[in-house]
């Protein structure tokens, strides 16, 4: 862990185990880290606090990820000591390392100092490589040298896994850090990987070289904008950086992965092969400043002339004119072929309403990229881009890099039109996917005051209200919306989705029979009208319509439902089968909570897949915390979070999760529902009879209730009257 100066004091002097806190070093997104006395040992340690119940990372999964790191035995990694948990807090013992980040470098250094730093890190990633880790998160402030000039490698695992912004300072600036040094696929929605790494090493030995990284003037998601448009082979580099030096920057940084350096055992025998001979170094060790001064100008002024675009238009996707220097000399020149500006345009906004067709949704992104090919600041083509990367982030199970893209789109589109309502329409929608419901409100009260017939404006509007439970003010959208759009499929969805979420679950099967019927072809419909049979206890009828769906094309949502009703009807091997359609990259979504979870609940009752059960929680837990952490107050969100660590036996935690799931939306009856299965998984019988009750008044099935494994022994309980299930996706 990195010792730094601390200005904060608190929890100062508290005591964990035979800990004492002496001084705060940093602050990350899941904790803090502090410098400690080991009271049994007499030495300085780091020890990070992780925030939130213990439930939401996990014993078990801090305990193997801390196995993980102390694994490693190269000098380089900081080694773990110890795993301590004081009032359902944990917290990782590790040790304390002295000296200052490459950070504080500020100025290039000599080509033989920055080959050893390089050097160095690429032994020790080699070693990790070999063994099948990566690190995913290389960047100067995780990397130390000591006073005897040996790097030491900051938050290996732990960091990945656990705490992704570890060794941001008090002060954070965002997530540039760790932005700058990550692979264009990576941004892209890409796992880490050993390319990853590899490709982050290649920035820092760029940096260390000319003591600026590349776009060092931008920021956020402008940072991430440039990144994926550029080339490092564009970047500009100190004038007398030898051609080999050059060449082994460029094969460690290339875009496209096959291009880059296949091993870090390969980046070793490359640094090894250029390393100045001791006392002759490949330049002067120290340039005089009048010599380095015209080449960091100008380094500087192309960075700043690139900056001014892409400061404009920060879309992800959407900057390939915003980047002009750095495009092939004949970009301007190249022959592009007829198309007609408003016609491209109109096409892809009815793409968006047509999303769930197959392949609507990137042919609707591919017209407006086409659209800014040709003009790359024209507001709408960004708007509408915007929102195809907003749909993306829906579809995909919330892949982050999609919403960064939506949000850089929405930039662009309002820096360049403000007063352009599709553009306050995107905001919206992006606002509303962080969590951000009021900021969502207020952009699309904006969109319709400057058009009422926006759309998509309404569409997230309603969307909002419904989420917020003001179901009122969401009716009178929804009736204000279909006046001005009458048969419009997206507004009778949410007419059904408004009903199913109040319980109403006859007037949401008419409302989704009358969207097919608009729509034929619409895979969400599909979905949406089997769960409002389900609900009304016509599985069989259910299964037909899931079976219309799926003749259209697959799809997760429609494999998820589909082993949904298999469960419910005790078919648990078939039920299984179609939750690994609904995971499965070629025929699903991998990235969707609710799907692992699903196939956690199926593989529960088969023989012998306890520990893959165990694993789709775990991995549901996973992709359910970023979601928590936009929207903390979610009540379905808190609701299922109970549910899951409730199976994984976090009792404590499932009950603290469901305690905050009822006080959000205390009149919900799945919410009641997974509230009553956690509690009685928790082993609060009292409790899940409560629940159970005020989830049949609201309206949830009593099939439902009757079918559901998990309530055998509660239904059997002297305390439980009957009262006159896996879940199904949440409609769309």
């Amino acid at each position: 862990m990195q010792a730094a100066v601390t200005t904060a004091s608190s929890g100062l002097g508290l005591c964990i185990g035979h800990f004492q806190l002496r001084a705060r070093l940093g602050e990350g997104g899941f904790g803090e880290v502090f410098e400690a006395w080991d009271g049994k040992l007499q030495r300085c340690v780091a020890l990070k606090r992780l925030r939130g119940p213990s439930g939401l990372v996990g014993a078990e999964r801090l305990v193997a990820e801390a196995r993980l790191a102390a694994s490693l035995r190269h000098h380089a990694f900081v080694h773990i000591y110890a795993l301590e948990e004081q009032d359902a807090t944990q917290s990782i013992v590790m040790e304390l390392v002295r000296g200052a980040t490459l950070r504080a470098n500020g100025d290039g250094m000599a080509a033989a100092r920055a080959l050893d730093i390089a050097g160095q890190v690429a032994a020790a990633m080699a070693e990790a490589h070999a063994s099948g880790l990566v690190h995913g998160d290389l960047k100067p402030s995780n990397l130390m040298l000591e006073p005897s000039g040996l790097v030491r490698i900051l938050d290996f695992g732990l960091a990945r896994q656990i705490d992704p912004l570890a060794t941001q300072s008090l002060a954070p600036a965002g997530l540039e850090g760790t932005i700058a040094y990550m692979a264009p696929e990576r941004l892209r929605g890409a796992a880490p990987d050993q390319g990853g790494d590899i490709y982050a090493l290649g920035i820092i030995l760029y940096e260390l070289l000319g003591g600026a990284r590349p776009f060092a003037g931008l920021q956020g998601l402008a940072l991430a904008a440039a990144q994926l448009q550029s080339s490092s082979a564009q970047w500009p580099f100190r004038p007398d950086t030898p051609p080999a030096l050059r060449a082994l920057v460029l094969a460690m940084t290339a875009p496209e992965p096959p291009r880059r350096l296949a091993t870090m055992a390969l980046v070793c025998r490359r640094i090894a092969a250029l390393a100045p001979a001791a006392g002759a170094p490949a330049w002067p060790a120290e340039p005089a400043e009048p010599a380095a001064a015209p080449w960091r100008r100008r380094a500087a002024l192309a960075w700043r002339r690139a900056a001014v675009p892409l400061a404009l238009g920060a879309g992800a996707l959407l900057c390939a004119a915003a980047v002009w220097l750095w495009l092939p000399s004949d970009w301007r020149l190249r022959d592009w072929a007829p198309y007609a500006e408003q016609p491209t345009l109109q096409a892809g906004l009815d793409g968006l309403r047509h999303s769930d067709r197959d392949g609507a949704l990137d042919a609707a992104l591919a017209r407006f990229e086409q659209v800014l090919a040709h003009r790359p600041r024209h507001a709408a083509a960004a708007a509408g881009a915007s929102l195809a990367q907003s749909l993306h982030y829906i579809g995909d199970g919330r892949d982050e890099a999609w919403l960064l893209r939506a949000e850089a789109s929405a930039q662009l589109a309002l820096r360049e039109n403000d007063q352009l309502a599709l553009a306050h329409a995107a905001r919206a929608w992006v606002e509303a996917q962080r969590g951000n419901s009021a900021a969502a409100l207020a952009a699309a009260g904006r969109a319709l005051a400057l058009e009422p017939g926006e759309l998509f404006a309404w569409q997230i509007k309603i969307s909002v209200l419904q989420r917020l439970q003001r179901y009122g003010e969401a009716q009178q959208a929804l009736d204000a919306a279909m006046a001005r759009h009458p048969g419009e499929r997206l507004l009778t969805d949410l007419l059904g989705t408004q009903a199913f979420q109040r319980g109403r679950y006859a007037d949401a099967e008419r409302a989704f029979r009358a969207s097919l019927r608009l729509e034929p072809d619409a895979v969400f419909a599909y979905a949406n009208l089997s769960a409002a049979l389900l609900r009304q206890d016509r599985g069989e009828e259910a299964l037909r319509v899931l079976q219309q769906g799926l003749q259209l094309r697959p799809s997760g949502v429609l494999y998820s439902n589909l082993g949904t009703v298999l469960f419910s009807r005790g078919d648990f091997v078939a039920a299984a089968a179609a939750f690994e359609h609904a995971v499965s990259a070629a025929r699903g979504g991998p990235n969707d909570f609710l799907r692992w979870a699903n196939l956690a609940d199926a593989l529960r009752w088969l023989p012998g897949r306890q520990a893959d059960s165990q694993q789709a929680y775990r991995r549901a837990v996973e992709l359910l915390r970023p979601m928590l952490e936009h929207k903390p107050d979610d009540a379905t969100f808190l609701s299922r979070m109970g549910l899951y660590v409730a199976h994984l036996g976090e009792g404590g935690a499932a009950l603290a999760w469901t305690a905050r799931a009822t006080a959000a939306a205390p009149d919900n009856p799945d919410v009641r529902f997974r509230a009553a299965l956690a509690s009685e998984l928790a082993g609060a019988r009292g409790a899940a009879i409560a629940h159970l009750r005020r989830a049949k008044e609201l309206g949830y099935p009593a099939r439902l209730i009757a079918t559901e494994p998990d309530l055998v022994a509660l239904r059997r309980d002297a305390l439980y009257s009957p009262l006159p299930s896996t879940t199904m996706e949440t409609v769309k």
